[in-house]
């Protein structure tokens, strides 16, 4: 029996670690307009822009946290080492935030830092990991993994265009070499080139988080042939509103019924701060939501 609550995420607003400049929306804006849509969680975002302690309690006013992207350079023995303080600095958030049921606590979301080839060329089968660096990648992968089980907190693994751990073939991999479990992103995992609905039946054993993204690979190869990078593929819709792209979405959700999913279900439409307008990003979420509740979710 699939047992799930509907989150959305600051990065369908255009506020995402990576972006310069002021957020298009504060963040009691953003709050109000993903509880006004229906959403029953939120995810982090950058560290401190919901507030951290007591303050992200009452900024969240009712709304639960999903989860935070945790991001590390797993690839580097020094920078993993010297980065590991920011996985901390995000648990230390997590423990302040609002209690929740064993099946909705956040969740650490632990991304990797990339691959500047696959950043510049997305989805793209510019190279990854050599066969040799992958047991030292898997372990610290595994190392940050138990970090955050000390502090209490079950993570998932986002695997992501544009990092070492961007096909299904090397989902695989870190699978078998970690006993992390998977972070599932039905839009990364399309545009690089796997199945979501069979990706969700064949790693049920393994998914503990899902972020639901539509995808569209015409887009992605435009954006190859153009020459343009991960970020500039977002700017260009390349992650579209539910149904408008390539994502079977009533296969997902029938998924998630099939395997007895029990926990968050977070959907995220990656842009580009300036892109959109702020009403157009929160119709799009509405609709996004909309979208999921006549699917039964």
């Amino acid at each position: 029996m699939r047992v799930t609550s509907v989150a959305n995420a600051p990065v369908s607003f255009g506020v995402f670690e990576l972006s310069d400049g002021p957020p298009p929306l504060t963040a009691d804006e953003m709050v109000r307009a993903i509880a006004d849509a229906g959403y029953a969680g939120i995810d982090l975002g950058p560290v401190g822009y919901l507030g951290t302690g007591d303050a992200l309690v009452e900024r969240l006013d009712g709304l639960l946290l999903a989860g935070g992207w945790a991001d590390l350079p797993y690839h580097d023995p020094g920078a993993f080492r010297e980065r590991l303080p920011t996985l901390d600095a995000t648990l230390d958030v997590f423990a302040a935030a609002p209690a929740a049921p064993e099946h909705l606590a956040p969740r650490p979301t632990l991304g990797c830092s990339g691959s500047p080839a696959r950043f510049a060329r997305p989805g793209g089968n510019a190279p990854g990991l050599e066969a040799g660096e992958w047991a030292g990648y898997a372990a610290r992968v595994q190392e940050a993994a138990d970090r955050c089980r000390e502090r209490g907190f079950e993570p998932a693994f986002h695997h992501h265009l544009g990092t070492y751990v961007e096909t299904p073939d090397e989902v695989e991999r870190l699978l078998e070499l970690t006993d992390v479990p998977l972070c599932l992103d039905t839009g990364h995992l399309l545009v690089a080139g796997g199945d979501p609905v069979t990706a969700l039946r064949d790693w049920a054993s393994r998914i503990g988080h899902v972020h639901i993204k539509d995808g569209d690979r015409s887009i992605l190869a435009q954006a190859l042939a153009d020459g343009v990078d991960l970020r500039e593929l977002m700017g260009r819709g390349g992650f579209a509103s539910l149904g408008e792209g390539e994502l079977d979405l009533p296969g997902v959700v029938r998924a998630l019924d099939e395997i007895g999913y029990q926990g968050w279900v977070i959907v995220e439409q990656d842009t580009l701060p300036g892109r959109r307008s702020v009403e157009q990003n929160i119709a799009d979420q509405v609709a996004n939501r909309e979208k999921l509740r006549e699917l039964g979710l």
